[in-house]
């Protein structure tokens, strides 16, 4: 098992990613060259697969990406992450992130980005290029 593995508790095919968006494998195959979505390869057969955190359900029904999720992959990109390394820094718990917003405190950076703390998440991913 993967540290991934251990860190990403669901993860999704492109195809089942294309299905909760309501489009097709051609368009979730394009957000993933956009980095709009980070997709890695895993299981065997090794298939391109995307961490489920990264989409929730969108105010009028369905599923949509977490819309701070794009600029934050791009700044951890600039940060020198590799697709990998974004992806266990925002599934990676946080005992610090305990005091932002009310109500159930978020536990990682991507938990944090869905709950709409995008401005410091993306201060901390900054950080870390210094």
């Amino acid at each position: 098992m993967s540290e991934l593995d251990v860190l990403v508790d669901e993860w999704l095919p492109l195809p089942d990613v294309a299905e909760r968006l309501g489009t097709d494998v051609g368009r979730v195959r394009r957000l993933v060259q956009e980095k709009t979505l980070i997709a890695v390869r895993r299981g065997e057969p090794r298939v391109w697969s995307v961490p489920a955190g990264f989409l929730m359900p969108a105010a009028g029904g369905g599923w949509q990406v977490v819309p701070a999720l794009p600029g934050t992959l791009s700044v951890l990109a600039d940060s020198g992450f590799a697709d990998e390394e974004s992806i266990a820094w925002l599934f990676t718990h946080d005992a610090s992130l305990a005091g932002l917003g009310t109500g159930t405190p978020p536990r990682t950076p991507m938990e944090a980005l869905a709950a709409g703390h995008k401005t410091e998440i993306r201060r901390r991913a900054m950080a870390l290029a210094f």
